[in-house]
């Protein structure tokens, strides 16, 4: 019996080196977070990006011209790599991992949603750590999440998650551009507040994720409405769960 469940939503950017590719330190780090809470009796889902990028490592620049269709071969390519990472390294800390792949059907009423709670409670009933990621491969059009951001904030509602901790490349939302020095990082935010001033495109960097600071915010506030106290922090940071899970000032906290 668990005292708490958490999602983790773990961005491209958080994984990824300047040359974009899968830094395997980085999901070490996390990974061991993961195993140290599970020890305190604290079960997480994770919600990683990093497919798509770990396939083009493999494939190298394709030369499909239709941009879906390049980013479905990637996806397909990408995901046994990036549960090969994921298996590896929860092996070395004697733990189990399970890859979860859904559409945006599997959270509408009916029996698609229902099976998606069965898998996951059956997973966390056994110790197993749910890592799912948006079926980039099958996923197009109208079953698209708007990026894995809506994703995790629709895991973390549906599986009644105590919290929801979105780690990404900066400290949080800031009151500017994250560079700027007369910028200061935003310690907390209502649900209800509009952050629209304080989004800069600055804060989505080129690459292969879809999710910037507003897709954050915005399903932040989501989850955040529905009582479910969400985080945005930088992943790249020693211990930010461990840190966040303890109570210390990490990262923007959103919550009622």
């Amino acid at each position: 019996m668990y005292k708490e469940r958490i999602v983790i939503k773990v961005g491209t950017n958080v994984m990824t080196n300047r040359d974009n590719r899968i830094v395997r330190p980085v999901l070490r780090r996390l990974v061991k977070q993961v195993a140290e809470l599970y020890e305190r009796g604290i079960i997480c889902i994770l919600v990683s990006s990093g497919s798509v990028i770990a396939g083009k490592e493999v494939l190298g620049e394709s030369n499909i011209k239709n941009e879906t269709q390049r980013r479905q071969v990637y996806s397909a390519i990408g995901q046994p790599r990036m549960m090969r990472h994921y298996y590896n390294i929860f092996n070395d800390y004697g733990m189990k991992c399970a890859q979860v792949l859904p559409t945006k059907r599997d959270f509408t009423p009916g029996i698609h949603r229902q099976n998606m709670i069965n898998c996951c409670e059956g997973l966390l009933a056994e110790g197993v750590i749910p890592i799912a990621n948006e079926d980039d491969a099958v996923s197009v059009t109208m079953s698209m999440f708007s990026d894995n951001d809506e994703l995790a904030s629709l895991i973390a509602q549906l599986m009644n998650a105590d919290k929801l901790i979105i780690l990404t490349d900066i400290d949080g939302l800031y009151t500017g551009d994250p560079a700027a020095e007369n910028s200061a990082l935003i310690k907390n935010v209502n649900p209800n507040e509009d952050l629209d001033k304080y989004i800069k495109d600055s804060t989505k960097k080129p690459g292969e994720g879809r999710g910037g600071m507003g897709s954050k915010l915005d399903y932040a506030q989501e989850a955040a409405a529905n009582n479910i106290p969400t985080y945005i922090a930088n992943g790249k940071r020693d211990n930010t769960i461990i840190d966040i899970i303890d109570g210390k000032s990490v990262g923007t906290k959103v919550a009622l």
